[in-house]
């Protein structure tokens, strides 16, 4: 039996949904983890929040192809969680400001998860491994089976009994 996962294109597209990420984190230069107030949340902290895991699951489906939408739930929990843990334990935490609670940084994750999957279903769009499967020749056409009578379905809505009294 076939593997479902393919190992080399999965760890290549988490590897590239992380560096994406995290260089996109520091691009931008706002700590989600850190609560200034309401000065926390402005323009910069939303498109770190909704537009960044967006770009993120894009590029994990481009890379990884049909289910990337599923891989691309785990690139911002492990830059998510990195972030935090460099903040509290490495950096440390700035003057005038606190470390989100938990509660809220775990919904914060929890939404960039599902903005990342998001993007991975735009991914796989882009690239017709899914929901756009047509077959080229027949120009998107659905071919009816060869019992079935085109003026029969239209006419009478597809339901056989009434065509087969129409016909009596």
């Amino acid at each position: 039996m076939r593997p479902s996962i393919r190992p080399f294109p999965f760890l290549l597209a988490i590897l590239v949904g992380c560096a994406v990420n995290y260089l996109g984190d520091w691009i931008l230069g706002q700590r989600i983890e850190v609560f200034y107030g309401l000065q926390t949340f402005n323009f910069i902290w939303f498109l770190q929040l909704f537009v960044l895991p967006l770009l993120v699951g894009i590029s994990v489906s481009f890379i990884y192809g049909l289910g990337g939408k599923w891989i691309a739930l785990l690139p911002p929990l492990i830059v998510r969680f990195a972030a935090y843990y460099e903040t509290r334990d490495l950096i440390g935490i700035p003057d005038g400001t606190a470390l989100m609670p938990m509660g809220w940084w775990g919904f914060f994750v929890i939404v960039a998860m599902e903005v990342s999957m998001i993007g991975g279903i735009i991914g796989e769009i882009a690239i017709k491994r899914i929901y756009g499967r047509s077959d080229p020749e027949a120009g998107g056409a659905i071919e009816l089976p060869s019992n079935v009578v085109e003026s029969n379905v239209f006419e009478h809505g597809g339901d056989a009994e009434s065509s087969k009294s129409k016909e009596v």
